[in-house]
């Protein structure tokens, strides 16, 4: 990441995903996604376009077997390419809170960029977990992701689903509304000079 711009790309390479992102937290929500998982592209892209973070991924995974390498991998590289991106995270708003609604889904999202890694997430209804979507991304992909990405990148976020029948639905309003929170968290506030914490670091 350079001093004046919040980008970041990474690579990774294992026995089961070879993964190429970039990121850049201040640009428009452009995506050029191609993982192998249809439906897993669909949620980075709508993760872009709600977040305002350009994003480009490219991934090859045993896909094959099953789709969750690819997922946590892309989770895991994305959580690591968010935190270089934010950098020292000076004049940042640090929080964020999005209530998202897909037809009858609602979830809520709230971020904290703290330097301190905790998920919590819940409130999808039972079952979820091995519902199919899209013919073949589970609904236990959701956590997955989140639970990779939040590590990776130092967050603490919890995730809620308030309403929900159709797991398509329920998945794309968590998605959603992670998005939106972490657009707000990540968000630079003229008000806030340095980095916003009385610890000095985040």
């Amino acid at each position: 990441m350079s001093s004046t711009s919040r980008t970041a790309s990474l690579q990774r390479a294992t026995s089961e995903s070879q993964i190429s992102l970039s990121v850049d937290l201040d640009g428009t929500g452009e995506a050029d996604v191609a993982t192998g998982v249809p439906f897993f592209d669909h949620m980075l892209t709508a993760f872009a376009r709600h977040s305002l973070t350009d994003l480009t991924v490219r991934a090859e995974g045993d896909i094959d077997i099953d789709v969750h390498h690819t997922v946590e991998d892309t989770g895991i590289l994305l959580g690591q390419a968010l935190l270089a991106a934010l950098g020292e995270k000076r004049g940042i708003s640090r929080y964020g809170d999005a209530l998202v609604p897909l037809d009858e889904a609602l979830a809520q999202a709230v971020v904290d960029i703290s330097g301190r890694p905790y998920l919590v997430h819940g409130g999808e209804p039972a079952g979820f977990e091995f519902h199919l979507i899209g013919g073949h991304f589970t609904g236990s992909m959701v956590r997955h992701f989140f639970e990779a990405l939040t590590l990776n990148a130092r967050l603490t976020v919890h995730v809620r689903l308030i309403e929900g029948r159709d797991p398509h639905h329920i998945a794309e309003a968590e998605f959603k509304a992670f998005a939106r929170a972490f657009r707000q968290a990540k968000a630079l506030d003229p008000l806030v000079t340095g980095v916003p914490s009385t610890k000095g670091a985040l």
